[in-house]
């Protein structure tokens, strides 16, 4: 595999420290967790230790001033072992910190950065029920009174938001109408504890099952109005830019997930015998681990292609869509071949190619389906010009 083309020795490292991490931390409490679908204090904790919670934070905050490749390898090694804990980090960097790091003032950023570098959790509150991909159907809404906002509403499948690490969650809210007359949409943050707010957490998930996922209730939850993220008004903006970076994360969770996939097929194939020869050498699978190697060469060179556009500052909606719709859908097929590849092993949850089928699905779904995705591009080359 050519998977150091255009990598610093620097990034090389961290590519190799995380995945001892995830070998030999991870990969033998993964299978327990996910059967007990429990969320792992000692290993995110490890995690925070490594520097992996703030991972493009500046050091100012206690972060780790990743470029944005390092993070998206951080995240894919991750992911290669299992989804899990990368869905933790990713949640983590892209949705938690991220908002409040590129939007936040200082008091804000002061407050809340340095403890989330540090192993703190923070959610990133806009699916509801009737508005994930339609997030416009919003129905929290916010409403100032004597200096203060007042939430009402509730938010689903929220990463990271109901644990004992976790401190907030930032909010997106209809907070009054446009002079065009659409609706205004505001981010505000929400500390956990705050009266009228509370979070669920959501058991009997088909994937990441060590992963924390909430629902969020607010009944009258009472916040400053310094609570507000960035202008009042600026929400929408800040969740499409906080999404566009998200799915690079997506992305690499989708693409570590298909190495992983990939490695597992592979080293059984070579290994299983049947009439004689390796199963490797029929070309049914041959030509399957093929298309694998092929998806994940195109894959990671273009990952981190628009991961050094970000890096320039360059702005990537279009490129981040295709790189989530692209690592997604690969991953999709690389669980697909690895179980097919293992037969009826590839069915039993001590092999790890089963978990790898259940946890590529939510990448297909997960922060814009794969049909947003294919909309968000088809809008960007001009089709409803």
């Amino acid at each position: 595999m050519s998977i150091n083309r255009g990598l610093s020795s620097e990034q090389i490292s961290l590519r190799d420290t995380v995945r001892k991490f995830a070998e030999e931390v991870i990969k033998p409490n993964a299978e327990e967790l996910d059967t007990k679908e429990e969320f792992s204090y000692e290993i995110t904790q490890q995690m925070a230790d490594m520097g992996f919670m703030g991972a493009f934070l500046p050091e100012e905050y206690g972060g780790s001033d990743l470029d944005y490749v390092s993070y998206i390898i951080m995240v894919e090694e991750l992911a290669r072992v299992d989804g899990s804990q990368a869905a933790t980090i990713a949640a983590h960097n892209s949705l938690g910190t991220g908002p409040l790091y590129y939007f936040g003032n200082k008091e804000q950023k002061e407050k809340y950065l340095p403890q989330l570098a540090a192993g703190k959790l923070w959610g990133f509150g806009l699916t509801e029920p009737e508005a994930g991909s339609d997030a416009g159907n919003t129905k929290t809404r916010a409403y100032e009174d004597t200096g203060d906002w007042i939430i009402n509403g509730s938010k689903i499948f929220i990463t990271n938001a109901s644990t004992d690490k976790t401190i907030g969650s930032t909010v997106l809210a209809v907070s009054g109408q446009q002079p065009d007359g659409r609706k205004e949409f505001t981010c505000i943050i929400v500390e956990n504890g705050t009266k009228g707010f509370e979070t669920v957490q959501m058991k009997g998930k088909m994937m990441w099952r060590a992963s924390n996922t909430s629902e969020l209730y607010f009944n009258d939850c009472r916040v400053p109005i310094s609570n507000t993220l960035g202008k009042q008004g600026d929400g929408f903006k800040q969740m499409l830019s906080t999404l566009d970076n998200g799915r690079l994360s997506i992305a690499a969770m989708g693409l570590g997930l298909a190495q992983g996939a990939y490695e597992l097929a592979l080293k059984y194939a070579k290994e299983r015998k049947t009439f004689g020869r390796p199963i490797s050498t029929y070309q049914a699978n041959a030509f399957k681990l093929a298309d694998i190697e092929m998806g994940l060469e195109l894959a990671r060179t273009y990952l981190y292609n628009v991961c050094r556009m970000l890096d320039n500052g360059e702005k990537i909606t279009k490129e981040g869509a295709i790189a989530k719709l692209y690592c997604s859908e690969l991953a999709h097929m690389a669980a697909n071949h690895c179980v097919q590849i293992l037969g009826g092993y590839g069915l039993m949850k001590e092999y790890g190619a089963e978990r790898f089928y259940r946890d590529q699905k939510l990448l297909e779904i997960g922060e814009g389906t794969s049909e947003i995705q294919r909309l968000v591009i088809s809008r960007m080359i001009g089709c409803y010009d």
